[in-house]
């Protein structure tokens, strides 16, 4: 894709590029997993914690605040990943405000190793409470106002991931 097809979404050069991102973790719901966020000196977003599947918990996620990302019917979300090997999933909100709802799609990490990361529109599937909503209208881009990052891999123990800046690519 050529480079002046991308648009940036959320770099990390500073450290207040932090505020507009929240840890929220299965302690929503009676969980105990811990997962936490920071900008790094290598103006990355470092996302780690520890995944427990007590009290019915198994996830850890983060997200930014809404606000008008700018996506298009065609683009695809690009990041480059550094992980644990372990596999997350990013997450899409809209503004309609259902209960627990958002449009996922996982991906993979290497351990210790960047990846480049590509999720196209298409194949991000509408789920409630972690449940895959069958029949769901396909996600338009002009409601999405937030993204996350999540770890729900039912594996628990400690996780780490950092994130490049986010872009979006059009086709």
């Amino acid at each position: 894709m050529a480079a002046e097809n991308d648009r940036l979404i959320f770099n990390f050069n500073t450290p207040e590029s932090g505020k507009i991102w929240v840890s929220v973790n299965d302690n929503v719901m009676g969980g105990v997993s811990e997962g936490r966020f920071k900008i790094t000196q290598d103006k990355t977003l470092f996302f780690s914690g520890s995944l427990s599947l007590e009290n019915n918990g198994g996830f850890a996620s983060i997200r930014c605040i809404p606000a008008q990302l700018g996506l298009k019917k065609n683009d695809s979300i690009y990041f480059e990943a550094k992980g644990d090997g372990r596999e997350y999933t990013m997450n899409l909100y809209t503004n309609k405000r259902l209960t627990a709802f958002s449009y996922r799609q996982s991906f993979q990490t290497k351990n210790n190793q960047w990846v480049e990361i590509s999720l196209p529109f298409e194949k991000f599937i509408a789920t409630s409470f972690g449940k895959v909503i069958p029949k769901a209208e396909p996600i338009d881009p002009n409601d999405i106002e937030s993204i996350g990052f999540m770890i729900g891999d039912k594996k628990p123990g400690a996780f780490q991931v950092e994130f490049k800046e986010i872009k979006a690519k059009s086709k």
